[in-house]
């Protein structure tokens, strides 16, 4: 009995690792068909403020891809105007799949870390709740360097979806990415861009 007890530990550590393989890099999508529509959604960070039109991640993203990505960026949106407006933007796109990039307008206007990620959550659920697929695109918190906080990732697994958190962060601490403070340049974008068609291959929807 005791010799199971201490083999407790090691079970629920197990059991948790395995719940977090369910969601993440290793997560699946559907395959997507040439030409399905992408709903990129999101803030600045989407619209592509700091480069010129067509340089954005969502526009690069469709030009190596053939995807028809819809760019729904909204520079200044904080997640829960977002989560607001996400219903009437599935709606008129009607996309096979969701990239979801927001909450650093929160992160910025200093918002309880705990409303964005209820936020984030909510409108993967929605998406999800109408069939769609859903990619997170995490957002660092500004700082040297960026960090990334740890709902994103408790998110994707939760909820069973790819994320990538890593590029962003990149991006934002290499000064020859930037175009300022907080937004990349168009090779910054480009290089978003290229780390998503990667998931996508990954996950299977590419």
């Amino acid at each position: 009995m005791n010799r199971l007890r201490g083999l407790a530990p090691f079970w629920f550590f197990a059991l948790a690792l395995f719940v977090a393989a369910c969601g993440g890099t290793k997560a699946k999508l559907e395959k997507l068909d040439r030409g399905a529509t992408v709903l990129a959604f999101g803030d600045s960070l989407t619209f592509g403020t700091g480069a010129n039109t067509g340089e954005s991640y969502p526009a690069v993203l469709s030009q190596i891809t053939g995807l028809k990505v819809v760019n729904a960026g909204v520079p200044g949106e904080l997640s829960a105007e977002g989560l607001e407006r996400l219903p009437g933007a599935l709606d008129e796109a009607q996309p096979k799949l969701l990239i979801l990039c927001h909450a650093g307008n929160d992160f910025l206007q200093k918002k309880d870390d705990a409303v964005a990620a209820n936020n984030v959550r909510a409108m993967v659920q929605l998406a999800k709740s109408r069939g769609i697929g859903v990619v997170l695109l995490a957002t660092p918190k500004p700082g040297i360097p960026p960090s990334v906080p740890k709902f994103y990732e408790d998110i994707a697994a939760q909820e069973r979806i790819p994320i990538e958190d890593g590029v962003l962060k990149d991006v934002l601490f290499d000064q020859g990415l930037k175009s300022d403070f907080v937004h990349p340049n168009a090779k910054g974008y480009a290089r978003v861009a290229e780390a998503l068609e990667k998931l996508l291959k990954k996950s299977g929807a590419l």
